[in-house]
């Protein structure tokens, strides 16, 4: 880790270009506009499948099949490979080095489509072997078949994904974060239609094809949404591939910690899912449902922050300016903790109503809502640890030290393992989304206490504890007051859809409200400096 005298990511960089950089607090907002959004067209989308295919056999199979592509791609490319390739190619430009910028960004770009493409054809024809490997007990012959069909629609979005995260790379480099976060919001929207229009031309377990072939339409859309905003920068795709360039080493040498890293976080849900078909072959649907609902707000928020935040710690860990690294992270964190934290404990208190608002109807019913809501009630304890690992990770990334959080990942996985073989029994889905909790817990002090050790034991804790100690007190009073509001309007109003969305969006407005008052009347400043943009944004729309 960088000190006060030693560089953080290699030699000094001398003034040269750069790329333009709106104010911080800006992207973040814009980004977390953005994706909020997708996280939304991306609930939407599950409500609709969810009224399509409840939480049966079938639906599960659709989980399980598509989780393996996804952590094939977080494994070999996406997160991982931007998370690598982001600090070389931003080095090079802070050194005015463009064109050996794009001479390494194409370089790296043929290289991912020979690599991936030749992944994706294995995975399309060893399906059928991979998958029963993810399947339990509770699972058929007929629905192993179906998982492993499922998954050869599924697997080419590998290398689509790989594709488009170099891109994406590119384009953050340059601080450019809206396309990148509005892609996602397409790519959902795009499958949601399709579904719609799709899903009566298949019949039983089959329809789930409807799903998948949407998946797949959607994912291309986004990659070719995601290469026409590189005009912005005048980025030319070249055809060569220099091998000899030493940073394509560099960036796969970064990559390999990375990797392993984000692959064991990802390894995670895979776990969920295939613990949970241990437990019922309605398990892995149920908590990849409650995951959605948890990750609405980690999208929003947490990923909106550490997103914005990268290639700015990138570019301050070229510069050697510890200083302003110390005090982007520690306001990250608070600003991680002042969103997170009264949306976990709203999540908490609120998790029956929320699953049924959301997903009960057609063939998702009362059994279904039971399900979900008890792994959404403890998926809701993970939000801020999760939210302040991808911060933490990311900054680690920046001064190009990944092996750190790949060590912590690892055991964090350990620690996962253990909680869920020794709960699953007992407790059912509870146990494994239990599992999760405590190993994101885990891994947050593992690496606050590693980073506290890199930056000479100053992080702004004093400040980030004592802010936080005042946000979980508000938090605390908004989620009594929502869930006695919610009680009294569901006592009321009864259990119609238009009632519940009186009674559920009642009493989160109402703790929201009251919890926005109370962190400005504490004087947090985080929360200032939020008041401060909204106004400012209403300010420049008059």
């Amino acid at each position: 880790m960088p000190d006060e005298t030693t560089a953080a990511g290699g030699a000094p960089a001398s003034p040269a270009i750069q790329p333009p950089r709106p104010r911080l607090a800006l992207s973040t907002a814009i980004f977390a506009l953005a994706t909020g959004l997708s996280r939304i067209a991306g609930l939407a989308r599950e409500v609709v499948a969810a009224s399509y295919f409840g939480t049966g056999g079938p639906a599960s199979a659709f989980t399980v099949a598509s989780q393996i592509p996804n952590l094939m791609s977080n494994l070999f490319a996406q997160a991982a490979l931007s998370a690598a390739f982001v600090p070389v190619f931003t080095d090079l430009l802070q050194q005015g080095r463009k064109r050996e910028a794009f001479k390494l960004a194409s370089t790296l770009f043929w290289i991912i489509l020979i690599a991936l493409g030749a992944l994706t054809a294995l995975g399309i024809l060893l399906a059928g072997v991979i998958m029963p490997l993810f399947t339990g007990t509770t699972f058929n012959g007929a629905l192993d078949r179906l998982t492993a069909g499922l998954a050869q629609v599924l697997f080419p979005v590998v290398l689509l994904l790989g594709l488009t995260g170099l891109l994406v790379g590119v384009l953050q480099s340059y601080d450019e974060f809206s396309i990148p976060a509005i892609a996602p919001a397409v790519w959902n929207l795009v499958i949601l239609v399709l579904l719609v229009v799709l899903h009566t031309d298949f019949s039983g377990g089959k329809r789930l094809y409807a799903y998948a072939i949407a998946w797949l339409v959607g994912t291309v859309v986004q990659m070719l949404m995601v290469a026409s905003a590189l005009r912005r920068i005048d980025f030319r795709l070249r055809l060569q591939v220099d091998w000899h360039d030493p940073r394509v080493r560099q960036v796969f040498v970064l990559m390999l910690p990375v990797t392993i890293g984000l692959g064991i976080v990802n390894l995670d849900q895979l776990m969920n899912s295939a613990f949970g078909t241990l437990v019922s072959d309605q398990a892995p649907r149920a908590i990849d449902n409650a995951f959605r609902i948890y990750m609405l707000p980690q999208g929003i928020f947490s990923v909106a922050v550490a997103t914005v935040l990268f290639p700015t710690l990138s570019r301050q860990a070229a510069r050697r300016d510890v200083a302003q690294m110390r005090r982007a992270v520690g306001n990250g964190m608070r600003q991680i903790n002042l969103l997170l934290i009264p949306a976990a404990l709203l999540m908490i208190v609120l998790a029956t109503p929320i699953t049924r608002l959301v997903y009960q109807r057609g063939q998702f019913n009362a059994h279904s809502t039971g399900l979900v809501s008890v792994a959404l009630f403890w998926f809701a304890f993970s939000l801020p640890f999760g939210g302040l690992n991808l911060l933490l990770t990311r900054t680690f990334f920046a001064v190009q030290r990944p092996w750190i959080p790949t060590r912590l990942a690892a055991i964090n996985m350990v620690v996962d393992v253990i909680v869920s073989i020794a709960l699953y029994k007992p407790l059912g889905i509870a146990g494994l989304v239990i599992g999760t909790a405590v190993a994101n817990a885990v891994m947050t002090a593992l690496q606050l206490q590693r980073l506290r050790a890199g930056f000479n034991g100053r992080l702004e804790g004093s400040q980030t504890v004592m802010i936080t100690v005042r946000i979980v007190l508000a938090a605390g009073a908004a989620a009594v007051l929502a869930r006695i509001l919610w009680g009294l309007l569901d006592g009321l109003l009864g259990r119609s859809l238009p009632a519940e969305i009186i009674s559920v969006g009642g009493g989160l407005a109402a703790g929201i409200a009251l919890y926005a008052r109370a962190v400005l009347a504490m004087r947090i400043p985080e929360a200032r400096q939020i008041e401060a943009l909204v106004a400012g944004r209403l300010r420049a729309v008059r």
